[in-house]
């Protein structure tokens, strides 16, 4: 198969709201969901605006990161958004002692999600369905012009050695996971739509983001386990993971949600930077994507700079008997990239095409992307074409087709 056609939005279907303090800077990388009537497509994105109210250290105003709601009843051609308020928004405290949440077992929990949530990702396990968010426990600066994670950090973390005041110290990423009342956030019972589970990532180890999980559990050594990819900043931090420091996909196995941030879950390196598009780092964008026959696709990105940016192409999965699944194609070339003028870096320099989210609809596999960090787009492919696409490489990213 020598070529592979994929459609992509002319214009954006969702932009920055002039107005809308919590949307009026950026809104991109949004996750998706089909409704039941196998048609209209539910999103939740990503979207930020500057919030002085909330300016701590008179540094720089913070950048707290929202999730909001839209819909699309064209098959994602457009999208209706509320901008009203947001589905999902951080706590933005900064005392220590307001900073918990009651999670869903009825615990009070450290909130890691009380300064932003990030890049979300809609998934299903087991029948229920759960939201990821990259989340900070304290709102950023202008992150885009600068490191400017720690504009706005209150005194008592520089004197709290505990595993919360390590991670509050870097300000570094962690997952949160969320169970997702699907029907409550489409009606627009925000209040009622999340519910937060736990943090899947160690905050005191190492920035992890990228993360979600497979939709059922896979026999590993010996035992049935939930199974999730993440993509940590440092995998060298893990065990038998000794010599690679740039940020790379892992797979991580456990049996209990609660597990995943602790020394309980196995986990084992799946790939890291080869291609020189993605020379900087590697992550999974969207939940993988079961194609039977032990078969799973994996979207991924690579960034390198100053040349590509964050671009996104695809791997498949097989399932290993008694073991974790392993790459048996994978894409050597981006597959999709910025082209078109809106696409392109306006305010923010780094070139980039950020996929967070897709459904597929008869053979379609529809798919949401962040563009330039500023705009949503949405990419159409044939899947079962992208699958033949996928299938002329090896697992080293060697075209045999």
């Amino acid at each position: 198969m020598e070529k592979l056609t994929i459609e992509f939005s002319s214009e954006p279907v969702i932009e920055p709201k002039r107005g809308c303090d919590w949307a009026d800077t950026m809104v991109l990388n949004p996750a998706l969901f089909l409704d039941d009537d196998g048609r209209t497509i539910h999103m939740l994105f990503r979207a930020t605006g500057p919030w002085p109210k909330k300016n701590l250290k008179g540094i720089s105003d913070p950048y707290p990161i929202f999730l909001g709601y839209a819909k699309s009843d064209d098959l994602g051609e457009s999208f209706q958004a509320d901008f009203s308020r947001p589905a999902l928004a951080p706590a933005l405290e900064y005392d220590k002692d307001k900073m918990f949440i009651v999670n869903t077992v009825g615990e009070k929990v450290m909130n890691f999600a009380n300064g932003c949530v990030e890049d979300p990702r809609i998934f299903e396990v087991e029948g229920k369905t759960y939201l990821t968010v990259a989340s900070r426990l304290f709102p950023p600066g202008p992150y885009w012009e600068r490191d400017a994670r720690r504009d706005n950090l209150p005194d008592w973390i520089f004197d709290d050695d505990s595993a919360v005041g390590q991670c509050a110290r870097r300000n570094d990423t962690v997952t949160v996971m969320y169970e997702l009342n699907k029907n409550a956030l489409i009606t627009g019972n925000y209040e009622n739509a999340f519910a937060y589970v736990c943090p899947l990532t160690d905050g005191a180890l190492t920035d992890n983001r990228d993360v979600f999980f497979f939709p059922k559990r896979f026999k590993i050594q010996g035992k049935e386990q939930l199974l999730m990819l993440h993509r940590p900043d440092n995998p060298s931090k893990f065990e038998g993971v000794c010599d690679v420091t740039t940020p790379s996909i892992m797979l991580a196995a456990a049996e209990n949600f609660t597990d995943f941030a602790t020394s309980k879950a196995t986990n084992k390196l799946l790939a890291t930077s080869v291609f020189d598009w993605e020379e900087e780092r590697i992550g999974a964008s969207f939940p993988p994507m079961d194609l039977g026959d032990g078969r799973w696709l994996v979207s991924y990105h690579g960034k390198q700079l100053p040349d590509y940016g964050y671009t996104q192409s695809f791997m498949i999965l097989k399932e290993q008997e008694n073991d974790f699944p392993k790459i048996i194609h994978r894409v050597s070339e981006r597959l999709i990239f910025a082209k078109q003028k809106w696409e392109l870096p306006d305010k923010f320099p780094c070139p980039c095409i950020f996929t967070t989210g897709a459904v597929v609809v008869d053979d379609t596999l529809i798919m949401g992307y962040g563009a330039a960090d500023q705009k949503i787009g949405i990419a159409k492919v044939s899947l079962s074409e992208l699958i033949a696409y996928i299938e002329c490489f090896d697992e080293k990213g060697v075209k045999v087709k």
